[in-house]
Parts: C-alpha cells; sequence; structure tokens
C-alpha cells in the first residue's frame, strides 16, 4: 500500500524490455479485438466498407465537375446518377441476353445428350474403367448376399415382442402429403425473399455513397482531428498516399478487366459461341474477383461451346482463348501496369486475400487488395502499426548492406554474387564495395565490439568475401570518376606537403589519372602495393576487397594477414618491394595505438615506401585526427580516394615529373 503512494519518480519504472513487451501484448490484444469486431459486425461494416471504395473511384470526376463550375451537391447527383444509369444498363443488356439464351438452350439439348451418350459409351469400352465397375459389382453382390445374423439367442422377453403376421397386416399405411404447385403469388414472395438482402446492401451502399461524397471535406477533417491533429503533416501525407494508390489502382484494374472483357467478347463471337457480349461483361465483372475470378468467367462459354458444337473444337479453342489472354495479362500487363502502385508485395495479395475471405466471404474477396492497401498505408505512416508495412509492403525487408552482411554470417558467397551483379548492372565495382561491402564489415566490426562475433566466424566472413572475390575476378570495373569526395579535404589537408601533389590543377586527380594503368615491363615491382591487415580477419577481408580494386586497374597487389606486423614477421616485409604499403582498419579510431605503433614500425622497415593508411568508413574528422596522429603519408576513408592515390602514386617517377612540368606550365600561360 505505501508503495501506491508514492510519487511517479519514486516508483520503479518497467525495464525496456518488460515495456516492449508490454508494447506488443497491447499491439496483439487491439489486433484481436479490430478482427473480432470487424467479424461480428460484418453486416454493418461490409457496406461501409463498399461505400468507403465507391467513393474514391467517383471522388474524380466530382472533383472535375467542380473544377468546371458545378457546385458540391449538383456534382455529387450527377456522377453519382450517370454510376447508376451505367450499372442499369448493363444490367439490362444482361438480362437481354440470358433471355435470347434461355430461349436457345433447347436447341443444344440433343447435343448434350449425344455427348453423354458417347462419354458413356467410351467409358464403357475402357479396360480400366470396365475392371473398376466389375470390382464395385461384385463388392455389391457381396454385401448384399451376406447373412444376416443369428438372433435365435435373443431373450424370451424379446421374441414376445416381436410382432406377430395379424399385427403386421394390421400396420397403418403410410400416408405422403404433397404440396401443390407454387401460385403466382407464392413465386413472387421467394423470389422477393431472396433478392431482399441484396437490395437492401444497394440502398445501404448508395446511401453511404452519396454522404461521403457531400460530407467528404467534413469526413476528411473529422478524420484529421480524431487520428493526427498533432501532426498534420503525417496525417496528411498518409491521406494522399491512401487516395493515390487506391485511385490508381482502380483506374488500372478498371482498364485491365475492360479490355480483358472486350478480347474475351470479340474473340468469343470469331469462334461462334452464342450472347458473346454477355460472356464479354461477364468477364469484365468476375475479373475483379481475384484468383478464381477467371475460371469462373470462363467455365460458362466452354460449357457452352461443348453443347453447341456436335465436336469439342469450339470447346477447346474457348479454353484456349481464356488461357492465352489470362496469362498474358496477369504475367506481362499487370506487373507493368500496376507497378508499385498498390505497395503490396504478391505473397501480401494472397494473404490478404484469404484473411479477408474468411472474415467477410466472397465481398472480402474483391476487397481484399484495397483494404490490405490502405493497411500498408497506415503502416507506412503510423508507428506502431509498422509491423503491417513490413509484413504486407513491397519495400524489401533487408537493404542491400544488411542482406550482403546476413549472408556473410551463413557463408552463401553465391546470393552476395548475385546481389553484386544485380548492383554492377547500373554501378561500377568500386562503388558496390564502398557502398554496400565496407558497409557490411562495419557491422561485423560494430558485433565483434559487442563480442558476439567471435573468432571463428570472423574467419567464415573473410573466406565469404574471398568466395566473392574469386566470383566477381571477371568483372571489369569501370574508371572511378575523377573528382574527389568532398569527405578526404579535410583529410588531404593534415598530410605533409612534400607528399601530396603539386597544389593548382595538379591537385585534382585528371582524366588521365583515373583512368587504368598498366605497369610497363618490368617495373611492376615498383608498382606493386602491399595490402596489410590492421588487427583482425575483418580488416583483412577490407584489405583484400582493395587489393582486387587495385588488381582491376593494372597495379599488382599483394594482401598480408593482421600479424605480418609483429616483431618476428616484419623484416619479412623489408624484402617486399613495393612503392606502397596500406593498412587496413575498420576500428581505427578504437586502436589509434595500433596504426601509429604500425606506421612507425613501417617507416623503420621501409624507408622509401609510402604508407597509405585506410581508415575504412571513419568520419572524416576522426580521420584527419588519426592521419596527424599517425604520421601516413596518406589517409583515405574510402576505396575510392585510396585508388585515386595509388594510381598516382604508382607511376613512374619519369611520368610524374612530366605531369608536375606540365601542370606548371598551364599554370603559368594562365
Amino acid at each position: 500500500m505505501s508503495d501506491f503512494f508514492k510519487s511517479p519518480s519514486a516508483r520503479p519504472q518497467p525495464e525496456p524490455a518488460q515495456s516492449r513487451a508490454l508494447e506488443s501484448f497491447a499491439t496483439l490484444f487491439l489486433v484481436a479485438l479490430v478482427v473480432t469486431t470487424l467479424y461480428a459486425g460484418r453486416e454493418i461494416f461490409v457496406p461501409i466498407a463498399i461505400a468507403i471504395l465507391v467513393s474514391f473511384v467517383l471522388s474524380p470526376p466530382i472533383l472535375l465537375l467542380r473544377r468546371w463550375g458545378l457546385g458540391r451537391v449538383l456534382s455529387v447527383l450527377t456522377v453519382v446518377f450517370a454510376a447508376l444509369v451505367i450499372a442499369f444498363s448493363v444490367s439490362a443488356v444482361l438480362t437481354r441476353q440470358i433471355s435470347e439464351l434461355a430461349v436457345d438452350l433447347p436447341l443444344y439439348q440433343a447435343t448434350i445428350s449425344a455427348k453423354l451418350d458417347d462419354m458413356r459409351d467410351a467409358a464403357a469400352d475402357n479396360a480400366v474403367f470396365a475392371k473398376f465397375s466389375a470390382e464395385l459389382r461384385s463388392l455389391a453382390e457381396i454385401l448384399q448376399s451376406r447373412p444376416a445374423p443369428f438372433n435365435g439367442g435373443a431373450p424370451l422377453a424379446q421374441r414376445k415382442n416381436q410382432p406377430t403376421e395379424r399385427q403386421e397386416a394390421q400396420r397403418p399405411i403410410p400416408v405422403e402429403i404433397y404440396q401443390p404447385a407454387p401460385g403466382p403469388l407464392a413465386l413472387v414472395q421467394t423470389i422477393a425473399g431472396t433478392a431482399l438482402s441484396p437490395l437492401e446492401t444497394i440502398g445501404i451502399v448508395l446511401i453511404f455513397v452519396v454522404f461521403i461524397l457531400l460530407q467528404r471535406e467534413d469526413l476528411r477533417n473529422r478524420f484529421i482531428r480524431l487520428v493526427g491533429s498533432g501532426d498534420l503533416q503525417r496525417t496528411t501525407s498518409a491521406m494522399n498516399d491512401a487516395a493515390r494508390r487506391l485511385s490508381r489502382f482502380f483506374l488500372a484494374q478498371t482498364l485491365v478487366n475492360a479490355s480483358f472483357g472486350v478480347i474475351v467478347a470479340v474473340g468469343l463471337y470469331l469462334i461462334g459461341i452464342p450472347s458473346p457480349v454477355l460472356w464479354g461483361i461477364a468477364a469484365f465483372l468476375l475479373r475483379f474477383i481475384p484468383y478464381i475470378g477467371s475460371f469462373i468467367a470462363a467455365s460458362f462459354p466452354i460449357a457452352l461451346g461443348a453443347a453447341v458444337d456436335p465436336g469439342w473444337g469450339i470447346a477447346l479453342e474457348t479454353l484456349a482463348l481464356f488461357l492465352i489472354v489470362e496469362t498474358i495479362i496477369a504475367q506481362a500487363v499487370e506487373p507493368w501496369l500496376y507497378g508499385h502502385n498498390t505497395g503490396i508485395s504478391p505473397i501480401a495479395i494472397v494473404i490478404s486475400a484469404t484473411f479477408w475471405t474468411w472474415l467477410w466471404g466472397l465481398v472480402g474477396l474483391v476487397l481484399s487488395t484495397p483494404l490490405t492497401v490502405c493497411l500498408v498505408v497506415l503502416g507506412r505512416h503510423v508507428e506502431w502499426l509498422a509491423f503491417l508495412d513490413v509484413i504486407f509492403g513491397d519495400a524489401p525487408p533487408l537493404t542491400p548492406v544488411e542482406t550482403f552482411y546476413q549472408r556473410l554470417l551463413v557463408g552463401d558467397a553465391s546470393e552476395i554474387a548475385d546481389q553484386a551483379e544485380r548492383f554492377l548492372k547500373t554501378n561500377s565495382l568500386i562503388n558496390y564495395y564502398d557502398e554496400v561491402a565496407l558497409q557490411a564489415l562495419l557491422m561485423a566490426q560494430s558485433d565483434h565490439r559487442r563480442g558476439v562475433l567471435d573468432e571463428p566466424r570472423q574467419r567464415q566472413i573473410k573466406e565469404t568475401i574471398e568466395e566473392v572475390l574469386e566470383d566477381l575476378s571477371d568483372h571489369v570495373d569501370r574508371p572511378p570518376e575523377p573528382t574527389p569526395s568532398p569527405e578526404t579535404a579535410e583529410p588531404i589537408a593534415a598530410l605533409k606537403a612534400a607528399d601530396l601533389p603539386s597544389p593548382g590543377p595538379a591537385l585534382a586527380p585528371s582524366a588521365e589519372m583515373a583512368q587504368p594503368h598498366t605497369p610497363a615491363p618490368g617495373s611492376e615491382s615498383r608498382t606493386s602495393v602491399l595490402c596489410v591487415a590492421g588487427r583482425s580477419f575483418l580488416d583483412e577481408a577490407a584489405a583484400a576487397l582493395f587489393a582486387q580494386i587495385l588488381e582491376k586497374h593494372g597495379i599488382a597487389a599483394k594482401v598480408e594477414p593482421a600479424g605480418a606486423l609483429t616483431i618476428g614477421r616484419i623484416s619479412r616485409l623489408s624484402a617486399e618491394v613495393a612503392r606502397i604499403v596500406c593498412l587496413s582498419y575498420l576500428d581505427a579510431d578504437v586502436s589509434r595505438a595500433s596504426a601509429r605503433f604500425a606506421v612507425r614500425r613501417l617507416r623503420r622497415r621501409l624507408l622509401e615506401t609510402k604508407i597509405l593508411a585506410g581508415f575504412w568508413q571513419t568520419d572524416p574528422g576522426q580521420a584527419s585526427a588519426l592521419c596527424a596522429e599517425t604520421k601516413a603519408d596518406f589517409c583515405a576513408t574510402r576505396f575510392r580516394d585510396a585508388l585515386d592515390f595509388c594510381l598516382n602514386k604508382a607511376k613512374p617517377e619519369e611520368q610524374q615529373d612530366e605531369e608536375k612540368t606540365l601542370a606548371i606550365k598551364t599554370v603559368a600561360g594562365a
């Protein structure tokens, strides 16, 4: 009781894990409550949902009429009246076509009977069906000839209760009551009772549509006040996004289904199916039902084709027509036309169709895609409903960097190579390594700092990177862009002026410098780059990525593991004749001392060699401080910057002198 009266600040606050659990439980409870409410009140919510979606369809022409000067009420009544006229006209055409078809149906009865007889004879002549029928007959005979169970041992009382022959003769005669044929009034009552429920739903939908269209602005403002008056920008964006997606989806779907109906009607007319306009309109309407609408629309013309033609040619032609047209539209036209208008994934369409069909039946199946679009829009703009966008949205669940790292963890180099090939269709290899591969290695380095990535997993990542490099070894990299990145301006300014290119036009890499450089014969030993890992297998993986970039630009490169800079092994590097040594670090901001001592040891052993410190993806400010502290010749945070430096320093000294002289003459002439 004393804890209850404590101040809120003195009460123990729930831990973050408990808070997340409570939020998840509250979200699940709310979802369950909403689903239960929608199921229990489907008689009310179904007409409202249909009315809202119809209002989205009718809103564009109403807004167009209002721009032309018509008032709101007159615009709404005009559009609704036009929609009703179109609906009644279509209904009249359908009724007339059905009546004509009903008159002609008795003419096809003889053809249908003949085909049924042919099918029965074919089944009788077939050896498999004949044997199967014989087995069924023999089984029936065995069951009929089985003797009745002996009841001689029945109790005496039971035998006494058995009726005698006289009692059998005196049994009452069963009487059957037959209802008279229904009269006209009974038929009218039956038809009216059957049609009352759909007519009632249509009437409610019509009333709601008119009300929503007349009160469109007022309902919009009330919805904003209810769900997002504190953040008008986000609420407005969500409403505009939903309206745009639904309008485009309905327009595209209507155009596609109308084209499908026209093609079917023309095709059936050419084939010779009676009432082709009827089946074209039916195909247009039924195709609004996902998955099964086209099959339902095809079943009736196929059956009619079998009834019209003594053979099976017309039925097969009708089947081929529907299969070809549906395949082309579903596999080519719809993906190209819809694109990302809906914003939901293909698997989400299947799941939503199943869910809404279970919830609201056939109407739910028709409304499944529009309702799911609304849910996805809510998930994109409402933070606590973000899981809806993750589950149903068409956006990739993982970024390319996250996919790269996740595949590294499982050692799947083939999928990484597939991802790289898709990226390389529009980008260069060095961009892929800078923007994706290095970022994934930084994620691995972050896990290593947290202590959740042990040494065997790091070795596996390094080996997977080597497999990826092997898969991409035949890819020709595009030349890097000549302009230097602004991120490297501050690290470059921190270097010694004597080790940098001369100021002026020669400071930025020229177009000639950016082109892949092929070493001259006999000079490979003077133009090679030695890539040395800083501390871990992850640093070695980054060094291997950079070494492949160098090799693709004509510079011989070699990778050394992290232990190459120890006292016992650094002497071996003295024998390596390399113009540049590149130190690879992913966590140089943490291991400053390691980078500083590594540069110092290389200075003592390799006097004439340039030292390039690769502080990959480090903040430019930290990279500048590290460069000043380690006293390296050049510091790079990206592969592109390091490649520009190596392309410059890898050239023969005579070529560098010529470029400097040319630059000086250019400045003097200017």
